[in-house]
């Protein structure tokens, strides 16, 4: 990342004609930030890329952090004036890519290239649902009232839809599926509102630009079901970067596979309620019929709460009794819903688009119960307190995503600050079939030994049999943080690990204490960042794509090694494959994995040249195994440490400039 301000001095730069006009001593950057000075990760990584669109061929880049991959990639495409397309990991990474980083390079570089963001169908408001949902006027609480009042409000204002730009209505409010469309409900070209559809007016965007920005999902989706939009930019685009590109292989397998969720057959129910008020309303009938769907839910998901884990493979529990009589009754209900629905499709266009609903819902259900297990499939369920969803996933999506990234000849680049193994690359492009492709990994302008010291204490107890481990890590933490004052990250690996160490910190803390789950992400982050004295304890997502620069973040302590659950049916089956193939499912994949998910953990301490933190490592089998010994050394080179008083003579040398 470049620095967030230019400097005063900064003026009007000739247009760069090469990358050393962008990233050299005399180069644009140079001219308009303070104090800069070329990293050479960051443009060996825009030289990769150049080198890689002048010949249309795939490379693989392991940018480490601080690299500032995003102008890394985005400079090489906008001096080359080709149509490209920008994936990134997460919906928040690619509105920063599109609101700041793009503008600012576009600007410094004078192009004038044709820019669009796009996201999919469920991330902007639908106008007709909209209408439907105030002419039904009934909501579950006042809240849901208010929020689509407010919603009602800024659709006279908004110019784009995007959900994420309603100041009033956070994005994860739950009214939000009542107003917006999915491939399901969209009545396509049939819809009242469609000229004024903000999806449509998205992709025709998209169409027309010269750099779109993406997100995987997004990506992999419209690959999957072919569907308008993305399908038709693909063939036209020379460039395709893929950021964040570590999530990748799970984001594809997921949506080159095949799910059916309990949700959505609710959607699909109270769906019919309203199109049969709106188109049939002689018809009461059917909601009935429908709710009777809805109701028989109610056993299957009881059934499912007396199965041993949240995610199981389907041939393990479909046999039991309680199960089959369940789902067959399920099936019955939607054997007259889709009756139903049948008769009353000529009535309208919002009941016949529920009738093809019901007949896909029920044909999916039918090929997930019946369907032969076969060796590229894994059919497995997984349940929530309150819901479910039925999976096929594919045991190897690598096929499919080649088959579109040799489908014509193209730049692609996939990108991460996480994707080898120490120096090998093989787990990634093993995963998607890259076997061509060139990997390369640029070096992170950090200067680790001097920035971080890693802290690795001693005598502690087995993380898998000691079941006070939680609480002793805490106990061996504590002093770092009163040596640091808070300003801590302390990362686990499971949500129940971080309900114990909730508990046991609450009101033992002499700094604020956020914990993941009590509220917005953004929200805790920004609070956790304000606090300048806290200590945040977060799982999966705040170990990657988390940004806190600077004194309020001096810690981060990791719980233990990032092993993957080996109860999960797809990753059970994927060992097997590799046990029959005469390799270790151990050194094979969940090594590899460990190792990535751990780097990104260690990558949230050090985000910029001038900060310093302790990495506290509390795993005892990092330094008592060959395979611990391993993951340590795929880490940055940071100064080591079993000693306690190292820790706080750091924090002497290094104390926070502001003190709360």
């Amino acid at each position: 990342m470049q620095p967030d301000s230019p400097a005063p001095e900064a003026q009007k730069n000739p247009q760069p004609k090469t990358l050393d006009d962008v990233f050299g001593h005399s180069g644009v950057l140079a001219h308009t930030f303070a104090g800069y000075q070329p990293r050479p990760g960051q443009v060996q990584m825009a030289e990769i890329i150049r080198d890689a669109i002048t010949d249309s061929r795939t490379v693989v880049i392991e940018a480490g952090t601080g690299v500032g991959k995003t102008f890394g990639y985005l400079a090489p495409i906008l001096l080359a004036g080709r149509k490209a397309i920008v994936s990134t990991g997460t919906k928040h990474l690619q509105d920063q890519i599109f609101s700041r980083d793009l503008p600012q390079i576009k600007s410094l570089m004078g192009s004038n290239a044709r820019t669009a963001l796009l996201k999919g169908r469920a991330n902007y408001l639908c106008l007709h649902r909209l209408d439907r949902a105030l002419a039904e006027g009934r909501l579950q609480s006042p809240d849901w009232v208010r929020a689509l009042q407010g919603i009602k409000s800024w659709a006279t204002r908004t110019q784009d839809g995007d959900i994420a730009r309603c100041a009033t209505v956070t994005e994860e409010h739950g009214i939000w599926p009542l107003v917006t469309s999915t491939n399901e409900n969209c009545l396509g070209k049939e819809c009242p509102k469609f000229d004024d559809c903000f999806v449509v007016k998205a992709r025709e965007a998209a169409h027309e630009a010269d750099l779109v920005v993406i997100n995987h999902h997004l990506f992999c989706a419209d690959i999957a079901i072919k569907q308008n939009g993305f399908a038709q930019l693909l063939p036209e685009a020379d460039v395709v970067v893929l950021d964040e590109a570590h999530q990748l292989p799970e984001i594809a397998a997921t949506f080159f596979g095949s799910s059916l969720s309990s949700g959505q057959m609710i959607d699909l129910v109270r769906d019919t309620a309203r199109e049969q008020q709106a188109e049939a309303a002689d018809m009461s009938d059917l909601t009935i019929i429908a709710h009777a769907l809805e109701v028989a839910l109610e056993p299957c998901v009881a059934a499912l709460k007396a199965v041993r884990t949240d995610r199981i493979a389907w041939h393990e529990i479909s046999d039991e009794a309680a199960i089959k009589t369940t789902f067959d009754a399920l099936d019955e209900h939607f054997k007259a819903l889709t009756e139903g629905l049948d008769i009353a499709a000529p009535r309208g266009k919002g009941l016949a688009s529920c009738h093809e609903r019901a007949v896909q819902m029920r044909q999916s259900l039918t090929s997930f119960r019946t369907a032969p297990d076969t060796e590229n499939d894994v059919r497995w369920l997984e349940r929530r307190e309150k819901s479910f969803t039925l999976n096929i996933t594919p045991m190897d999506a690598g096929k499919t995503f080649s088959d579109v990234v040799e489908s014509q000849p193209r730049a692609w680049v996939f990108t991460s600050a996480t994707l080898a193994a120490g120096k090998d690359f093989s787990h990634f492009t093993r995963r998607l079939n890259l076997t061509l492709a060139l990997c390369q990994q640029t070096p992170s302008p950090f200067d680790y030994p001097e920035q971080a010291l890693m802290y690795l204490p001693a005598n502690l107890p087995d993380p898998k049999t000691d079941p006070d481990y939680t609480l002793k890590i805490l106990r061996l933490v504590f002093p770092v943080l009163k040596a640091s004052g808070g300003r801590a990250f302390l990362l686990f690996t499971s949500h129940r690990e971080l309900k114990k160490a909730a508990d046991i910190l609450e009101g033992k803390l002499p700094y604020p204490l956020f914990v993941q789950g009590t509220q917005a992400k953004a929200t805790l982050l920004e609070q956790f960042r304000q606090s300048g004295n806290g200590v945040l304890l977060g799982t999966q997502s705040f170990w990657e794509g988390v940004d806190v620069r600077g004194e309020a973040l001096s810690v981060v302590m990791i719980d233990r090694i990032p092993f993957a659950s080996p109860d999960d049916p797809v990753r059970r089956a994927r060992e097997a494959q590799i046990k029959e193939a005469g390799h270790s499912p151990f050194a094979v994949m969940a090594m590899p994995e460990a190792i990535i998910t751990f780097k990104q953990g260690v990558g949230r301490l050090i985000r910029d040249i001038t900060d310093r933190g302790v990495l506290v490592l509390a795993d005892p089998r990092l330094q008592t195994t060959g395979y611990g010994r391993q993951i340590l050394d795929a880490l940055p080179p940071m100064r080591r440490t079993q000693a306690l008083n190292e820790v706080q003579a750091f924090f002497e040398q290094h104390p926070p400039q502001t003190q709360n």
